[in-house]
This record gives C-alpha cells, sequence and structure tokens, in this order.
C-alpha cells in the first residue's frame, strides 16, 4: 500500500488527467489513471461532464461514479480489435465479477459482448439485464446443483472446472440433452502478479489437471447428453507481460488437437483475460489492442503450425474494461498528526467499499475534487474509518492542504470494489451513479439502516 510518486511532483491533480495523445489510435482506457471524460473546470474535477462535488451534493458519500463513455470504449476497442486482427469468428465477454450490475450488464451487452458470470446471483442479474444466454458463460469451482439447473433452464455455456461437476451434469442432463459446455484446464503457466490472483499455474483450485486430459476428454465423447463446444483457461489478473499468453495459446491449441482424437467436435477456444491497468504512474500496461492483436497472432500462429482451423476464439477482460471507468468520492473528516511519522486523514468509507488495499496490498492514486487546481503540499496516510488498524486505503498520498468536508476522489475503482463490499462494522454499502453527456443516473442505491437488518431474525423470546 506504500505509495510511490515522482520525484519533485508538485503540481495540482490535474496531472492525473487522461492524456490527449495526437495520434489516431484511440485511447486505451486502460493505461489512464482517470476515465476519458475527466476534466478541470475551475479547480473543480467533473467526469462525464458532470461536477463531483455537485454529484456528492445530490447522491452524498462514498459514492461510486462511473463514466458510461469509458466503458463503452473499452467495450468497443476489445470488440473491434479481436474482429480486426482475428480470421476467424469471435467473441469478447465481460468478466463480470469485476462488477455485477444490472446496468454494467446492460451496457456492455448492447456493445456486442458477452458475460461470463461464476454464481447464479450473476447468471440472474445478466439474464434479468437482457443478457443473450447464447453470450453467457458460467464459471465456477463449486457450482451448487440450484446453480447448474439454472444455467441449463437458461440455456447458457457452463464451464465445467473439475470430475465432481461433470459426473454431476451428466446426472443432470436426462430431461436437458445437449447441454452446452467447455472444459477448464490449468495450463502450468506463471506469471508475474499477486499469488490471490494467479489461476494458470499447476497448484490452483481451478481447473482440470492437464495430466487428465486423455480421460477427460475419453470420458465426454462417451456422454451424448454433453455438447463439448471449447476449451478455457485463465492465467491470472493484473498482468502486463506478454510470453504467458504467448505460452498458454501454444498449449491450448495442442488440447484442440489433442481432442480431435476422440472425435470432440470442440470448436471454441477461451484464452482468459488478465490485461492490467494503470493503477499508478508507474505502470505500464500494454493498450488493449496491443494485447488483443498479439492474442489474435499468436493462436493464429499455433494453429498455423499444428495445421487446424481456427476455431471460435473467446477471451473475457474484467478489470481491464470497468477499473478505470470507476472512481469513488468520499468526504474527508478529521486528521491526526504524529510528529515526525505521519498524518492519518480520515474519510467516510474504507475497507467495506474497497477491500483490496487491506487484502491483496493494492496501490491506489487520489486527487481533492473541489481543489484540482492547487499545489501537492501534504503527504498524508489516508485512513477509513473502520474498527480496524489495517483499514488504510493510501500511504503517504500527496494532496493538496485538505479541511473537513473537502471532497476525495480515489481513482480507478470500477474492478472489485463494489463486488467485494461488504457491510463490516454495520456500514451500509454506497451508492453509484452512472454519468454521460451531464446526466447522472442512480444505478444502485445506497443501502439503508434498514436494509442492514432486513434480513436479521429475532427470536420470541428475545423479544422485549
Amino acid at each position: 500500500m506504500v505509495s510511490t510518486y515522482p520525484t519533485g511532483v508538485q503540481n495540482s491533480g490535474s496531472q492525473y488527467l487522461p492524456q490527449r495523445r495526437d495520434t489516431k489510435a484511440a485511447v486505451s482506457p486502460n493505461q489512464e489513471l482517470l476515465p476519458l471524460t475527466a476534466r478541470v473546470n475551475h479547480g473543480l474535477l467533473e467526469i462525464g461532464g458532470c461536477d463531483v462535488t455537485t454529484l456528492v451534493q445530490q447522491f452524498g458519500t462514498p459514492l461510486y461514479i462511473l463514466d458510461e463513455e469509458t466503458l463503452r470504449s473499452a467495450c468497443q476497442q476489445y470488440r473491434d480489435t479481436f474482429q480486426k486482427y482475428y480470421q476467424g469468428e469471435s467473441q469478447v465477454l465481460y468478466a463480470s465479477k469485476a462488477w455485477n450490475c444490472l446496468a454494467v450488464c446492460a451496457i456492455v451487452a448492447s456493445e456486442g459482448l458477452g458475460v461470463d458470470v461464476v454464481s447464479g446471483g450473476e447468471l440472474y442479474t445478466a439474464l434479468n439485464a437482457g443478457v443473450s444466454p447464447k453470450k453467457l458463460y458460467l464459471h465456477g469451482n463449486n457450482k451448487s446443483i440450484e446453480e447448474l439447473v439454472l444455467a441449463i433452464d437458461s440455456g447458457c455455456t457452463i464451464v465445467v472446472d473439475n470430475w465432481h461437476e461433470l459426473r454431476t451434469l451428466v446426472g443432470l442432463a436426462d430431461n436437458s440433452p445437449g447441454i452446452r459446455i467447455m472444459l477448464r484446464l490449468t495450463p502450468g503457466i506463471e506469471c508475474h502478479t499477486h499469488e490471490y490472483i494467479r489461476t494458470g499455474h499447476l497448484d490452483s483450485k481451478f481447473g482440470f489437471d492437464p495430466n487428465n486430459l486423455d480421460e477427460v476428454f475419453a470420458f465426454v465423447s462417451k456422454q451424448p447428453s454433453l455438447n463439448c463446444v471449447g476449451l478455457h483457461a485463465h492465467i491470472g489478473s493484473q498482468i502486463f507481460e506478454r510470453q504467458p499468453h504467448r505460452d498458454l495459446a501454444a498449449v491450448m491449441v495442442q488440447w484442440l488437437r489433442d481432442a480431435a482424437k476422440y472425435d470432440l467436435t470442440v470448436t471454441e477456444l477461451n484464452v482468459g483475460g488478465g490485461l492490467g491497468i494503470k493503477y499508478t504512474e508507474s505502470d505500464d500496461p500494454p493498450s488493449i489492442e496491443e494485447w488483443s492483436k498479439a492474442i489474435c497472432e499468436i493462436v493464429q500462429e499455433a494453429c498455423a503450425a499444428e495445421n487446424l482451423p481456427l476455431p471460435k476464439l473467446l477471451c473475457e477482460p474484467g478489470r481491464s474494461l470497468i477499473a478505470t471507468a470507476c472512481v469513488t468520492a468520499y468526504t474527508i473528516g478529521s486528521a491526526k498528526t504524529i510528529p515526525e511519522i505521519r498524518t492519518y486523514l480520515a474519510i467516510d468509507g474504507g475497507m467495506s467499499d474497497n477491500p483490496r488495499p487491506i487484502t491483496y496490498q493494492s496501490v491506489y492514486r487520489a486527487v481533492v475534487a473541489n481543489k484540482m487546481s492547487e499545489p501537492l503540499t501534504e503527504t498524508v496516510t489516508l485512513a477509513g474509518k473502520h474498527c480496524e488498524s489495517g483499514d488504510i486505503l493510501i500511504k503517504n498520498a500527496q494532496l493538496p492542504k485538505t479541511q473537513p468536508g473537502d471532497i476525495l476522489v480515489v481513482m480507478g475503482t470500477g474492478a472489485y470494489n463494489y463486488s467485494m463490499a461488504s457491510n463490516y462494522n454495520r456500514l451500509p454499502r454506497p451508492a453509484a451513479v452512472l454519468v454521460a453527456n451531464g446526466e447522472a443516473n442512480l444505478i444502485l442505491q445506497r443501502e439503508t439502516y434498514q436494509d442492514l437488518i432486513r434480513q436479521d431474525c429475532l427470536p420470541e423470546r428475545l423479544k422485549k
């Protein structure tokens, strides 16, 4: 969580605004710190044409602010570059565990993307958002019977993770012939990322062991009720390297070749996602186009080397689609200065609306929305309001001189913030607004104290 700033940075928060490059290439959202529409107007931060301080007055804090233009731009760049560089059919899926709600699912679906889901709740939400079942893929390493039945009844594709699930599906398939499945395999590929978000190495809870590949293919080939349409693998998240994906493509094409030996008509290849974003100035991820182009080329090269027809190519980005599109606004409260050690600056949220710093030691950047043109004169540690010493959002944040009531904005909070939010200390979860063309629409209502006790049950003998 230690925040490292470039030497000599003393200018205002406007340094974080999206770069207006003098090129014909589209600005890749994952390479920016703030949403694409962010601008400073008379010292105030605007996103989507909306003044952040006005949004706070209207909707309160903490507040997730989602920029529709940035999200749509990322969707379009993924969709268009895959169509541009891949000679076969392709389909981009949104990994909705990053942020699954009705509005987000509806936006990505309107851009032609499918949605990958990892629970019955995410599947139910996507279906109610109008996502076509033909573009829905259900993941998970321990799907319940209820989740599998919902997936079967809705007609989505089930990404089978293990032997237990495979045998369970065969038992459920008596009345549902032709269940579309993909097989998730562990490729045994390492990448430089946090150990909690590495999923491709062999020591992973996800996917079939590749050493059991022949046994899995043989079993599936004898099940007429299962329609195995594809293979899936995923190597992790927040990845900047290109070589792991090159290795993955080579391995997966070999699996395609092996599947053909068992007369399995595997026509889809899902290479997962994992492209990282720019959380700090030192982060240098590939652009969406660079990543997509590399994936398309290496899959085509691998298929040509094995003399195989091109499969339908799928990928499932999450973080790189939505993280930069959202910021979180907080109201600054109390301060505590410990001489010669640090100054703590408290905000009205913290680990319940953004658990990533305390969970992954994630690093963020922040600005003061109502003081965007003022010099950076303070180095503070931004502390959440929870009863937990580790509830620290950013260490050594450089900010202008602040006072209670100022509006702090933390960047890059669209991925795994709301989706991992909790009611720790019984704090209601924040509201979220979608901003576009100067208009703001509520997409998630702020929880109330009544919401917090809605599911509580008090036995009669305890009532007074």
